[in-house]
């Protein structure tokens, strides 16, 4: 009864959001939800063959990839928004309370507590690394915690990047965990083994740890450019939408969770393949005479890959970055990505914090302008392809400023 109850004031407060313009209402209404029953989410979780997804990046990106090869078993509950905390949690899973089967993003400081409370089906760990110290903390500290919050739940299947040192040993100790090579380009926070502390040693992709019986283990999914393998000699096409390494190994993961659930890897391939934007991530939009590619970055190893995604054939690269608290407001991450080597290309520093940004781009030896608003940034590029990677305020606010745009002006995406 108490459960009904939050589920109407949850609704009811997410109309009255929507109907004042302040938003869809998720949050608001899972808010309100947990306030009047603190045990919502394990109501709402029973009954359901669950997939959470958790890591620094990649989240968003693998969980809709996972929900799309589960759709083809049957209906499936998923965040739309990516809210991804207790509150955005509850209220995807009350979208439809009678869907068999739910794909969940997680963030790393709320996967233990998640996990107890829905007992997933399965768990997909994706990568770890330095991510907002301001709010998170240090990151071995948030590896313990997993590994640990991990260990509760032994019949869970844990899908685990066997190329993440943090990542392994998370999952190095579970009876039952599915491996996947899905790369990792972002090896700094792992210098040093997590359970011994003595340092690892890279020898090609293989890892060891030189003071603990710690070391890489056999990947049973593995990605090159053309194919995904699996177990038992299974080689696929994997052809994807999005673009990047780091999002073939976002599919593998996907794929093998769908598998371990019971999809068909050939369905669930093919399903991941259809993902082609996520939130308006990878989306391309006009914007008087500038085709301007729109990507998010929000961490030293999300950043870094996103600057490996830059066509080097744009005649722009807008680099956005705030400092609000959703980004973090330490930006001393900056000094950890390698911005250089963007000869040929006009780069803007842009953002509220675009004076930080063009420091750090002065030092890396890169010539740029500085421009804070992001859209007269893109103005100022000449005509045609634009790249714009911004950080989490950064992209959100650009996002609404275009849409505004559209709907004021004619704009088309």
């Amino acid at each position: 009864m108490r459960g009904r109850l939050a589920l109407r004031a949850a609704a009811t407060a997410s109309w009255a959001s929507q109907r004042a313009g302040r938003g869809k209402g998720s949050m608001i209404g899972g808010l309100i939800a947990l306030l009047i029953d603190p045990k919502l989410m394990t109501q709402l979780g029973r009954g359901r063959r669950t997939v959470l997804v958790t890591g620094t990046n990649g989240k968003s990106t693998t969980t809709r990839m996972t929900a799309a090869a589960l759709g083809t078993l049957g209906r499936v509950v998923t965040q739309a928004d990516g809210a991804n905390m207790d509150a955005g949690i509850v209220s995807a899973l009350s979208t439809d309370r009678t869907a068999p089967l739910a794909a969940i993003e997680v963030d790393e400081l709320h996967l233990p507590h998640v996990s107890d409370a829905l007992d997933p089906a399965a768990v997909v760990l994706l990568n770890l690394s330095r991510d907002q110290l301001d709010r998170v903390g240090e990151i071995n500290m948030i590896e313990r915690k997993l590994r640990a919050g991990m260990a509760r739940h032994p019949d869970t299947v844990l899908i685990a990047n066997c190329d993440d040192v943090l990542i392994t040993s998370i999952a190095y100790d579970n009876p039952n965990v599915v491996w996947v090579a899905a790369g990792s380009g972002w090896s700094v926070d792992a210098t040093s083994c997590p359970r011994s502390g003595e340092p690892i040693v890279w020898e090609g992709t293989h890892w060891r740890s030189t003071g603990a019986d710690f070391h890489r283990p056999e990947p049973d999914w593995w990605v090159d450019e053309e194919h995904l393998y699996g177990p038992d000699g299974l080689k696929l096409p994997l052809h994807l939408a999005l673009p990047g390494r780091a999002n073939r190994g976002n599919a593998a993961q996907a794929v093998a969770a769908s598998v371990a659930l019971g999809v068909r890897a050939e369905a669930a391939a093919e399903a991941a393949g259809t993902v082609r934007e996520i939130a308006g991530r990878y989306r391309t939009v006009q914007v008087g005479d500038h085709s301007a590619r729109l990507l998010l970055a929000k961490n030293p190893a999300g950043w870094q890959e996103a600057l490996s995604m830059i066509d080097p054939a744009a005649t722009g690269l807008v680099i956005a970055v705030n400092g609000q608290v959703p980004d973090g407001e330490d930006l001393s991450w900056l000094w950890d990505v390698r911005f250089e080597h963007f000869e040929g290309t006009q780069v803007i520093a842009a953002g509220e914090r675009a004076t930080d940004l063009a420091v750090r781009l002065t030092y890396a030896g890169v010539e740029h302008t500085t421009v804070p608003n992001p859209l007269r940034a893109i103005a100022s590029c000449p005509p045609g392809q634009v790249e714009v990677l911004a950080n989490y305020t950064a992209f959100r606010d650009l996002n609404r400023d275009l849409e505004g745009r559209e709907s004021a002006k004619g704009y088309s995406a």
